[in-house]
């Protein structure tokens, strides 16, 4: 029998709304057919669907101006946490699920496996929008920062670096499955005012960071300063329409 696994995702505050979650949840259904659970840790569960297993926020103390930042998921990994076992896939809300989710949880089994950021390649510094970990393995990486958080924050500036250097033995996972919308699929300038993002193959997983947000992409909106407008500019990627829906097809 296959073994369950479990999707996490976290959402806080305003600046995702719950439909980011439930088109999450609908991504991760059609694309892992294994048994699993999904799990959202939110502040407001207003508008989630049914099926999503709803939990709080998990505690963890932060000063006041890291309250609601991505130093906040520093918290997955404090142990036990919502029954969470075995394997454990987190995902971002700011991501579109594009292929089989299957081999993220059999690629390097037993290992802790998080994307090569972008924009810091051969620096050893993992982008934790995609990462996956065993449940209870490394629960030192919240201990140590609970103990003292005020020296963690001043050694590293974000908190997918306080996690990579905790964790030297990561393993990323291959560069073509996890793609950046900016930084891997947009062709560069000038290309981008004329050629629009593909979706390669390979890709299961597209994130966007920062801007353009999603539904933007879509657009080929890409919200910036004025002067900045001439090189940070898309065409719509209508494939993001087919994958970044809820259950029923698009018409």
């Amino acid at each position: 029998m296959t073994q369950p696994v479990t999707v996490i995702c976290m959402k806080w505050r305003t600046r995702y709304a719950a439909s980011y979650v439930n088109r999450l949840f609908a991504g991760v259904r059609r694309n892992l057919s294994r048994p699993h659970r999904f799990v959202c840790f939110t502040d407001d569960p207003s508008g989630l669907v049914s099926g999503i297993d709803i939990q709080p926020l998990p505690p963890i103390a932060l000063p006041d101006a890291f309250t609601w930042t991505p130093w906040r998921k520093v918290s997955v990994w404090q142990h036990p946490l919502a029954g969470l076992e075995g394997d454990v896939l987190f995902l971002d809300l700011d991501l579109v699920v594009t292929a089989d989710l299957a081999p993220l949880f059999s690629y390097e089994p037993g290992r802790f496996c998080v994307i090569e950021n972008w924009t810091q390649g051969g620096e050893g510094i993992g982008n934790t929008s995609v990462f996956r970990f065993r449940a209870g393995a490394h629960r030192e990486i919240y201990d140590r920062f609970a103990a003292n958080p005020d020296a963690i924050l001043t050694e590293h500036r974000i908190e997918q670096q306080y996690v990579s250097t905790s964790l030297p033995d990561q393993k990323f996972w291959p560069a073509d499955w996890c793609l950046s919308f900016k930084h891997s699929l947009v062709p560069r300038f000038p290309r981008n005012w004329t050629q629009a993002p593909p979706l390669p193959d390979s890709a299961k997983v597209v994130v966007f960071t920062g801007r353009p947000d999603i539904d933007e992409a879509a657009k080929g909106q890409w919200p910036a300063p004025w002067y900045k407008r001439f090189y940070k500019h898309t065409k719509p990627a209508h494939w993001i329409r087919d994958h970044w829906r809820d259950e029923a097809p698009p018409p």
